[in-house]
């Protein structure tokens, strides 16, 4: 990295510094303020960290003004379109597209940790039936721990590859667990003989009744669907997991509290936020009232999957979902009110000035929810659905923060302090 500097004078001294201008691959430079405090006795306030950089990181890079997004220089398009998941995986965790020996022996670790622990089922006999299914993924993932603690030692690089392959290998066994739960049918335990995506379809929707199949238009859009949403820089639950690891808590706890992270509305959230907004709506033909409400900044009303706080430019991720969004449509032949609307929602948008102008396009949200919809998935496992693809993102930044013993530390963020100030103890008979 080249290295260049921006000098900041303190007006109340005069005293002037020189911060280092860090550059990167691509993208903006940083400055590095970590001598202002040692040098002025100030600290940085920035609510959100929304122009703070809090790592360095190989992993994913994203412009939103360009409406671009790499996993390690490859771009998202070229991805989705050549590649599949599992083989995506592999790329974020080890910074290189495998060759064929080596992608043969990681799918035969991945495949064969697919099972979790029958220890495990017990835990979710202990949710009642209606438990939102990310609460049983937090508990469930969490405990993780207490049943394969011989590969918590983060120090140990075979312990944190074995630890990444069972949390990739797990967690669709682990979500499609808490789906049958909350439908009181029976587990479907993984087969070996099928691959990443379809194991996870044939858990969530076979029964030992009747046989199964899996469609491929499904199989390639929910593959996409994973590819997507498989990292996406420093967001909410990939800083969680980069904060809960920097004290050296194991992996399992630490993509626990992701996964935590990510249940929030305004994150994970979002593409369930999409249904019950078509829902509100109703038929097509009140689109139009609503579209106008979402434009009066006095109204509440917002068009939920819209705009994106990063992206300024349309969602390279909605462009390939919004393919696969028709196609499975087409496919599955499905009559759903809200699916109509949505369409509708989405072809009177993209015409209309005010979207266009401030340039809220449908995001990633917005066709995954109904993609995930038309294929049966119901509308709390969306996030679900999110936490298992995302998996693969906070491993692999968890394992990248580890190794990186040069600036490996503890995460401490400071605050500016707005309450009492120093203040004696009054006795509780003495205060008014």
């Amino acid at each position: 990295m080249g290295q260049d500097t921006i000098s900041i004078t303190d007006n109340r001294s005069g005293k002037t510094i020189e911060l280092p201008i860090v550059k990167g691959t691509t993208g903006p430079p940083v400055i590095n303020v970590a001598s202002l405090y040692k040098e002025f006795g100030i600290f940085t306030l920035d609510e959100g960290f929304t122009t703070t950089a809090s790592c360095q990181s190989k992993i994913t890079f994203i412009d939103g003004e360009k409406g671009i997004l790499l996993y390690r220089g490859y771009p998202i398009d070229q991805l989705a379109e050549n590649s599949h998941f599992l083989e995506v995986a592999y790329l974020l965790l080890y910074g290189e597209l495998p060759t064929e020996e080596q992608y043969k022996d990681y799918k035969y670790h991945i495949t064969h940790h697919s099972m979790f622990h029958e220890g495990l089922k017990k835990f979710y006999d202990g949710f009642r039936p209606d438990a939102h299914p990310m609460a049983i993924m937090v508990g469930v993932v969490g405990a993780l721990s207490a049943f394969y603690h011989d590969s918590t030692d983060i120090h140990d690089p075979k312990h944190r590859e074995i630890s990444a392959h069972r949390l990739i290998a797990k967690m669709p066994t682990i979500a499609a667990a808490s789906f049958k739960h909350s439908v009181g049918q029976p587990f479907v335990y993984p087969d070996n003989r099928l691959g990443y995506v379809d194991n996870f379809l044939n858990m969530m929707f076979s029964v030992p009744s009747e046989s199964y199949g899996v469609n491929p238009v499904v199989k390639d859009a929910l593959d996409k669907i994973f590819i997507l949403h498989a990292d996406h820089e420093q967001n909410a639950s990939t800083s969680t997991v980069r904060l809960a690891g920097s004290s050296q808590a194991n992996p399992f706890a630490c993509i626990s509290s992701g996964i935590t992270a990510l249940w929030g509305p305004a994150h994970g959230g979002a593409n369930e936020a999409v249904l019950k907004m078509l829902g509100e709506i109703g038929k097509p033909g009140d689109i139009p009232k609503f579209i106008e409400r979402a434009k009066d900044k006095n109204d509440p009303f917002r068009l939920m999957g819209f705009g994106h706080r990063v992206y300024k430019n349309y969602d390279p991720r909605a462009m390939i979902l919004k393919k696969s969004c028709h196609k499975v449509l087409e496919e599955l032949d499905v009559h759903d009110p809200n699916l109509d609307t949505a369409m509708k929602l989405e072809e009177l948008a993209l015409k209309d000035d005010y979207f266009i102008s401030k340039k809220l396009y449908p995001n990633v949200d917005f066709y995954s929810g109904i993609i995930l919809k038309a294929i049966g998935i119901p509308v709390n496992m969306f996030t679900v659905i999110f936490a298992l693809a995302r998996t693969v993102g906070w491993i692999s930044q968890w394992a990248e923060m580890i190794a990186d013993e040069g600036h490996f530390r503890i995460g401490r963020p400071r605050q500016l302090y707005t309450g009492a100030d120093t203040r004696s103890y009054v006795p509780m008979k003495d205060r008014k």
